[in-house]
């Protein structure tokens, strides 16, 4: 008998160990299924609502246990008669003159400016309910990258201004080359005092090994139907001819480059800020690539009394591998930064 209470106790514990891990399973797998075939979600935050309650709680923090009482009493009245105005607006088929929307955007850029994916479902969203009184204003920190990335990055921001609704550029950091390149787009530039701004230019680098391969009795081959289809290359011998084809074509960019600032910012002497140089926010107004100093923080308030403030945000789903990838990828780079800033006083 004691064999058979033994066993049986067995079997219990591994059936209810069998049915923990199906319904662990069926659950997982429930969680899968739903988000499968959704991209990303698009997430709205009233930051009006968070600027105020900070205001409040702080100012409540302030009065005295009398003075706290008075004051929602007064509230409690005010809100009574703007509801009984609402109910009494609504009954005669009117609507109470709302606040214009000033719509927030973050934009932080990385060298392929993959952050575009982001940016182009936001403004989607926005343009979709927006009206000519509203405003957005995009929040950019971005030392620029590949030139077709942050292209299409600016002409997202153009789609804004080709519906006629007001674009502001906040820059609280950086805005430099590709990240510039948006920022003008915007119809004010805004700059904390020491964001770097500017850097109009074009860079290209790229490591030739070919010394090292011959060295090596290693042979490279490499096949090209065009011309110029090649012009520098990593592993062969490259060529004046390559190297000169190679300049015209940063040349190129750069004029383009210098082009589109100038027909977004004529104000500009592209002369001379196109040299590739940056310049700190209190320099670079002087030389009318920014608008106005002040911090992002500092014009949200300024526009709080005047317009409701949403934060349009789009989050993209990520497997789990990739946020392990990005995790690591995230801690390579933080160390990075920080062997640099030892050796280093300042960083571009």
């Amino acid at each position: 008998m004691e064999f058979f209470a033994e066993y049986g106790l067995f079997l219990a514990k591994a059936i209810t160990f069998i049915l923990t891990v199906a319904i662990t399973l069926i659950l997982v797998l429930g969680l899968l299924s739903k988000q499968k075939g959704k991209k990303g979600e698009l997430e709205l935050i009233d930051l009006s609502k968070q600027l105020k309650n900070t205001k409040k709680s702080i100012e409540e923090q302030l009065l005295t246990p009398h003075q706290l009482k008075e004051r929602h009493k007064v509230e409690k009245k005010q809100t009574k008669a703007k509801n009984k105005e609402q109910k009494k607006a609504a009954k005669e088929g009117q609507s109470d003159d709302e606040l214009a929307q000033l719509y927030v955007v973050d934009f932080k850029g990385s060298i392929d400016a993959k952050e575009v994916a982001s940016l182009r479902e936001e403004i989607t969203a926005i343009l979709s309910v927006a009206k000519e009184q509203d405003e957005v204003f995009v929040r950019l920190e971005s030392g620029g990258g590949m030139v077709h990335g942050y292209g299409l990055a600016a002409s997202q921001l153009q789609r804004i201004k080709d519906k006629n609704i007001p674009l502001t550029i906040s820059v609280d950091k950086v805005a430099a080359s590709g990240g510039y390149m948006m920022a003008c787009i915007a119809d004010k530039i805004i700059s904390a005092p020491f964001a770097i701004i500017g850097s109009i230019g074009v860079i290209a680098q790229i490591p030739n090994f070919n010394r090292l391969l011959k060295k090596h009795d290693i042979e490279f081959e490499q096949l090209t139907a065009g011309e110029y289809k090649r012009t520098l290359t990593m592993f062969g011998e490259n060529s004046d001819e390559g190297r000169e084809k190679f300049k015209q074509e940063l040349q190129e960019t750069h004029d383009l480059f210098k082009n589109f600032v100038t027909e977004h910012r004529n104000q500009i002497d592209i002369d001379k800020v196109a040299t590739g140089e940056h310049w700190y926010g209190l320099q670079a107004i002087e030389r009318d690539l920014v608008d106005q100093i002040s911090t992002s923080d500092d014009y949200l308030l300024s526009q709080l009394e005047n317009r409701h403030i949403m934060l349009v945000k789009y989050t993209k789903h990520k497997k789990l591998a990739d946020k392990f990838t990005h995790a690591a990828s995230m801690a390579i780079e933080n160390s990075f930064f920080k062997l640099l800033q030892l050796n280093f006083n300042r960083l571009f």
